[in-house]
């Protein structure tokens, strides 16, 4: 008869790896929907031709869950026709919109990964 013994250590078996991928995705959701915030903001100073500074104020990260941040513009009413998808906007006025929301989205969308690698090479000896 043989018997064999294991003995377990490390990160993964002490929990240090768990501990340091949830502070890596609350990280990485963190930045990135700041980052989105920061190119919406300096978007809508470049578009907006008459800035009140009302719609700017209502522009804020929120965070949705442990590992998921939201940037939204509070539901302003008049933020679907900033947009150019509210049901004013061309062709029953001539006004089509900005599309800042879904021209950052795309940016941000292309340079997410990026980003998260960089977080992650933060967290990286936490899990080691």
């Amino acid at each position: 008869m043989a018997s064999i013994e294991v003995r377990t250590s490390g990160p993964v078996f002490d929990g240090r790896a768990d501990r340091a991928l949830v502070a890596y995705c609350h990280d990485a959701s963190e930045e990135i929907a700041e980052y989105a915030e920061t190119l919406v903001l300096s978007e809508l100073g470049h578009v907006l031709r008459h800035p009140t500074g009302y719609y700017e104020s209502r522009v804020e990260t929120e965070r949705v869950s442990t590992d998921t941040s939201r940037v939204h513009d509070s539901g302003v009413v008049y933020g679907p026709w900033l947009e150019g998808v509210g049901s004013r906007n061309s062709p029953v006025t001539r006004f089509a919109g900005y599309s800042h929301w879904r021209r950052m989205k795309q940016l941000v969308q292309g340079q997410a990964p990026a980003m998260a690698g960089r977080i992650l090479q933060r967290h990286l000896p936490g899990m080691r």
